[in-house]
C-alpha cells in the first residue's frame, strides 16, 4: 500500500483524514489500530548532561510546572525538563489518559493507585510511583470526568 501525506488547513488540528479506495474498506480497522496504537515520543532534556532524549509518552507519570519550564517525570523515577510551558503542554497533549489537576501538575491516570477526598474540598491522588498530589478545587469537575 502507498501512503501520501498532504496538508489541508481546513481540518481541525489532531485530526487526520485516511481516504482509501473502496475496496480496501476491509483494512480501515487495521489501519486506525495501527495510528492508534504508534507510541508518541516525547523529546526532553536530561538534566544531568543538558542533551535532549527521546522517552515514550505513555511512561511519563506528571509534567510539573518549573516557571518557563516543566519537569517530567517518569515512571522509573527519572526527572527531565521539557522546555515548554504547562500551559502548552496541556495543549499538545491529545492523549485521553492524561489530565491537570492543579495550576502546577498534569498527571497520567494510568498510573493512579488510590484517591481520596481530603479537608478543603480537595482529593489527594496516590501514583504508582509513590507520589501524591493534590487536584484543587476548581479541578475536580475535570478529573472526575476523565475517571469515568
Amino acid at each position: 500500500m502507498k501512503v501520501i501525506f498532504e496538508e489541508d488547513t481546513t481540518v481541525e488540528k489532531r485530526l487526520a483524514k485516511v481516504i482509501t479506495h473502496p475496496a480496501e474498506k476491509s483494512k480501515w480497522d487495521r489501519i486506525q489500530k495501527a495510528i492508534c496504537e504508534s507510541e508518541t515520543q516525547l523529546t526532553v532534556i536530561h538534566a544531568k548532561n543538558n542533551r535532549n532524549i527521546q522517552i515514550q509518552l505513555s511512561s511519563v507519570v506528571a509534567f510539573e510546572s518549573e516557571d518557563r519550564m516543566c519537569c517530567v517525570r517518569v515512571i522509573s523515577g527519572e526527572r527531565y525538563l521539557l522546555h515548554k510551558r504547562l500551559k502548552f503542554v496541556e495543549e499538545d497533549l491529545d492523549d485521553l489518559h492524561f489530565v491537570k489537576i492543579n495550576n502546577q501538575t498534569i498527571i497520567n491516570t494510568r498510573y493512579i493507585t488510590a484517591f481520596s477526598a481530603t479537608d478543603q474540598a480537595r482529593i489527594k491522588v496516590d501514583l504508582s510511583d509513590s507520589s501524591s498530589y493534590f487536584v484543587s478545587r476548581f479541578y475536580i469537575k475535570n478529573f472526575r470526568g476523565k475517571l469515568s
